[in-house]
């Protein structure tokens, strides 16, 4: 492992150490993603590999009790997922390329659209909004980091049709594992 993912990985275990909820993990947290991201010269090269049909979500760490893990994306060009939730706070930080992500209320409407750049950082949780669909907004291989309150792999979600009104559960896994 990278020292700089090392160092981030001891930093936010401490954090989630000291007991801090939500609120004070995406602020704290926040600010040592933003560290993470602000180089692009330390995330290995296996986890860097675009599929030609979808994005890819690979585990780089599992806490040990499954308080938090760290998960690289990968997209290809005109890649996107599905309206989705996460149903656990998460940070998302930008490491190379760009993402847009669209933000939708309960209902389905869309609020905001969001553009990541390299070193930015977004948060979701189903307290500040959790419903969500991300696209890469750039013409080549686009990638960001993504930290989950949870083995998010693991994690029932709901993708979401707005058309219907109706969602399907599902559970993401991850490419490596």
């Amino acid at each position: 492992m990278h020292t700089r993912i090392s160092q981030f990985t001891d930093k936010f275990t401490a954090l989630i150490d000291t007991g801090a909820q939500e609120g004070e993990i995406l602020s704290v947290g926040g600010k040592y993603l933003a560290d993470l991201v602000s180089k692009d010269d330390w995330l290995d090269e296996a986890f860097t590999k675009t599929h030609p049909e979808y994005y890819q979500q690979y585990l780089l760490y599992l806490d040990p009790q499954a308080r938090f893990c760290i998960v690289s994306f990968v997209w290809g060009p005109g890649q996107e997922t599905p309206i989705h939730n996460h149903t656990v706070w998460g940070l998302l930080g930008q490491l190379h390329g760009q993402e847009i992500s669209t933000n939708y209320d309960n209902d389905l409407n869309a609020i905001s659209e969001t553009t990541l750049n390299p070193g930015d950082i977004e948060a979701v949780s189903p307290t500040i909004g959790d419903i969500h669909k991300v696209r890469n907004g750039h013409n080549g291989t686009s990638i960001s980091i993504h930290v989950y309150g949870a083995d998010i792999g693991k994690v029932e979600r709901s993708v979401f049709y707005p058309d219907t009104g109706k969602h399907k559960n599902f559970i993401s896994g991850y490419s490596n594992v």
